[in-house]
């Protein structure tokens, strides 16, 4: 397969390109000089040197998904090197490692592999065929009888001459780069499918993988911020006496978002923070409550919204046809990633260097720039691992508080949040109130769906709504239903109260996606049919989706009788390109739902790693479970009254279900893994409750509904 690559796209140097963070890692900022003089450089994603060493660096953020091996493994197999020799670093903030789809260096969306996929396999070709010029020229040979065999050398099979990569690298860096490449056909790949080992969870458990958490400066000061408790509020003076008399504390600075404590040791910097006396002014939102928020919504709920999707003739459609209506509630969500919010900023020498567990370098970048007023070129982001982002990681404003206490002090800083501080000062999954109908014909198939969905808008806060106001992340899960329905209407109405929305695991559909699939159950039942084989019935023209259904039913032997009070219900969705559909098995133990098994179907496209891929199902399944059963954010004058673990409950080992898995080979490029199994967990055990109890829950957590 042939392809084309822009020259632009390539840089020949004979340095390195950004040291990034190793697996090792080293806080040695002359680590760069330290590479070695002369290497071929073919791209911003690849270096080999002359000892035979490859390094590969990812631009985007490890968070537990397994992208950094993934997207290595793309490069090395049209590289035709094996992965698992190469060292894999994380790569600095820079224009070279901008998205090529979305113009942006960050990680989320589950668009990684799906935007990258091309565009890396390319870049390991070129290198391939530079190195392929190099032997040639040294041997005197023609390109087309040198061959490659993937262990990282070169072959002059008639003359039984080899050299790796190394030995010709400096030789490589002077060729020309070829205007066209040619990829390895899918039946030729030797990596791409394959279960390889991830290179990263030897560091995790022997502890030389940094996370934010872990980074350490000389000198470096350890930052807790006291912040407003009610949105929108703003401190109005402190008084500072009984925190410099905790020891080691060593100053109190205030910054953008509140007041800092600074001391030699997180610990000291919590505690003189707990002894500060702050005066605030709570502002326009004191007294704001979830009960008001949700009154808000309702009367929302009247107004039409603006049109995400308009097919057919919906009101004839409901007009002619057996009407089915209803209204559903969900709650704001927190992210909870494991590793809270933290950052390290170090301002010196005319240059800022941070260290943070982010999803979004350019908008670290961005934010390190506008607090220091240096140019984008004097600021230096690293990226560490993450312990858990789910989207939380993507904002800045940890980045943010590190850079202006550093300006403040002169002094490296580390900014560590607490579980409290995560829990209450998130960017939260905004509440959603929806309103549901359709219509039946006489035969039982859907003839009419009309949908408005009430929430807060993720992207006015950012300031990327299109001029028509349609927030379209609002509406995924609703205006992108898969099934064939010949009218359909989909609205949104934009619903601000003030409390600050942001990106959870699958934006939109992680909430719409219970509405439409509980709602599609309904429908099921009332049309008296079985719910797997009605949603197969409106699935004709959609054969990715009904592979996966019919995966899903297959393994969990739907045909087949359960044993006695255990109760299934089964959901769907599409997120990326990517389908998946969920069988779950529960039993009923006192007011909720004992989750014994979920089975998990999908469609990807082209699996880079299918251990990856499992994992990530496995964990969104759980994220979405953990969210299904008890997740709930709740406001009280205008602070969240939620705290900690103890009352915002993560699913424990002890209630994880058997989760089983069936990955439907596909030709398709490469789609996105890490968001797609948690929305349609919700529902699934939401079917099955009420195929255990006759009850429809159209609010959630469980465990709220279960008090009902």
């Amino acid at each position: 397969m042939a392809t084309m690559l822009k020259r632009e796209g390539f840089l020949k140097l004979t340095g390195a390109l950004g040291a990034g963070l190793t697996l090792g890692f080293t806080l040695d900022r002359k680590a760069e000089a330290a590479a070695p003089a002369a290497v071929f450089v073919p791209n911003a994603y690849l270096r080999i040197a002359p000892e035979n060493t490859v390094t590969i660096f990812c631009s985007k953020s490890e968070m537990g998904q397994g992208i950094a091996m993934g997207l290595s493994t793309v490069i090395a197999e049209e590289l035709d090197y094996p992965v698992e020799r190469a060292r894999i670093e994380f790569a600095v903030a820079a224009p070279e490692y901008v998205d090529p789809v979305n113009h942006t260096q960050g990680t989320g969306g589950s668009y990684s592999t799906d935007h990258l996929f091309d565009y890396l396999r390319k870049l390991g070709a070129t290198a391939r065929a530079m190195l392929v010029a190099a032997a040639a020229e040294k041997w005197g040979v023609a390109p087309s009888s040198i061959v490659t065999k993937g262990d990282g050398f070169v072959y002059h099979p008639p003359s039984g001459r080899s050299a790796s990569y190394g030995e010709i690298a400096l030789l490589a860096a002077a060729q020309p780069v070829p205007e066209r490449v040619t990829l390895k056909s899918p039946d030729r790949f030797t990596q791409i499918g394959k279960r390889l080992a991830r290179y990263d969870i030897p560091a995790k458990v022997d502890g030389r993988a940094v996370y934010g958490m872990d980074v350490r400066l000389p000198g470096m000061l350890y930052a807790s911020v006291q912040r407003p408790p009610v949105f929108g509020g703003r401190v109005v003076r402190y008084d500072a006496g009984k925190t410099l008399s905790v020891k080691g504390v060593k100053r109190v600075v205030a910054i953008s978002s509140g007041v800092a404590v600074l001391a030699d040791n997180s610990w000291s910097a919590a505690q003189g923070r707990y002894a500060l006396a702050v005066t605030y002014d709570d502002g326009p939102l004191a007294q704001l409550s979830s009960k008001e928020i949700y009154a808000q919504a309702e009367a929302l709920l009247k107004k039409p919204g603006i049109p995400a999707r308009n097919e057919g003739n919906i009101e004839a459609a409901l007009a002619g046809g057996r009407t089915y209506e209803a209204v559903y509630r969900g709650p704001y969500l927190a992210h909870a990633a494991m590793e809270p919010m933290n950052a390290t900023a170090w301002i010196h020498d005319g240059i800022c260097e941070v260290w943070a567990p982010t999803q979004g370098q350019t908008a670290a970048l961005k934010v390190a720039a506008s607090v220091t007023g240096l140019p984008e070129s004097r600021i230096k982001v690293y990226t560490t691992f993450l312990g858990g982002g789910f989207g939380r990681k993507s904002e800045p404003d940890a980045v943010r508080e590190a850079v202006e206490i550093a300006k403040a002090t002169g002094l490296p800083v580390k900014v560590v949040w607490t579980r409290e501080d995560d829990i209450q000062h998130d960017f939260y999954r905004s509440t959603s109130t929806n309103a549901i109908s359709a219509a039946l014909d006489s035969s039982g198939k859907i003839v009419g769906l009309k949908h408005r969905v009430v929430s807060a808008s993720i992207f006015r806060r950012l300031g990327r709504l299109p001029a028509d106001g349609l927030d379209n992340g609002s509406v995924n899960g609703a205006a992108n239903v898969f099934y064939d329905i010949p009218n359909i209407f989909v609205d949104f109405v934009d619903h601000e109260p003030g409390i600050p929305v942001g990106f959870l695991r699958a934006p939109g559909a992680n909430w719409n996606t219970f509405v439409t699939e509980s709602f599609i159950d309904e429908l099921a039942h009332a049309a008296a049919r079985d719910p797997y084989l009605f949603r197969r019935a409106h699935l004709q023209k959609q054969p990715r989706a009904l592979a996966v259904l019919d995966a899903a039913a297959h393994k969990a032997g739907w045909d087949r009788p359960l044993p006695t009070g255990i109760h299934r219900g089964i959901a769907m969705c599409v997120w990326d390109g990517s389908f998946c559909a969920i069988v779950a098995e529960i039993a009923v133990n006192g007011k909720m739902p004992d989750v014994r098994r979920l089975v998990i179907a999908s469609d990807t496209g082209l699996v880079v790693n299918p251990d990856t891929v499992e994992a990530q199902l496995q964990s969104a399944a759980i994220y979405g479970l953990t969210a299904a059963l008890r997740g709930k954010i709740t406001i009280e004058r205008g602070r969240v009254t939620q705290n900690n673990f103890y009352d915002y409950a993560m699913v424990r080992h002890n209630e994880a279900p058997k989760i089983e898995t069936v990955l439907i080979a596909s030709r398709e490029r490469p789609t996105g893994v890490g968001e797609l199994a948690t929305p349609p967990v919700a529902p699934a055990v939401a079917n099955a409750w009420f195929a255990a109890t006759g009850k429809r829950l159209r609010s959630l957590p469980f465990s709220d509904a279960a008090l009902t």
